[in-house]
């Protein structure tokens, strides 16, 4: 892979290879595989909204029961499951 960087960030990078005694290249493949991990959630939600888009929602039973599995007092007198992102209310 190459990758074009400007003047001034070169630079900066050739002075934190010599600083931290690492290669560019490992500094760069780190800073790569940090920005892939901090940002690859992206899918995540882009697919949570696929289904939202679609109306796939769990119901407020299934919602419950892993709520029980858990052993998560979610019932609506404690307000947890009043409202939540999906569009599920109970009452």
């Amino acid at each position: 892979m190459t990758i074009r960087v400007e003047d001034e960030v070169k630079d900066r990078l050739d002075n934190l290879a010599e600083e931290t005694q690492r290669s560019k290249s490992f500094l760069a493949a780190q800073a790569v595989r940090e920005f892939v991990e901090s940002n690859e959630w992206l899918a995540e939600i882009h697919a949570a909204l696929k289904e939202a888009d679609a109306g796939d929602f769990a119901t407020g039973k299934q919602v419950a029961a892993v709520a029980r599995k858990w052993k998560v007092n979610a019932g609506p007198s404690r307000g947890i499951l009043r409202s939540c992102v999906c569009g599920f209310a109970s009452s």
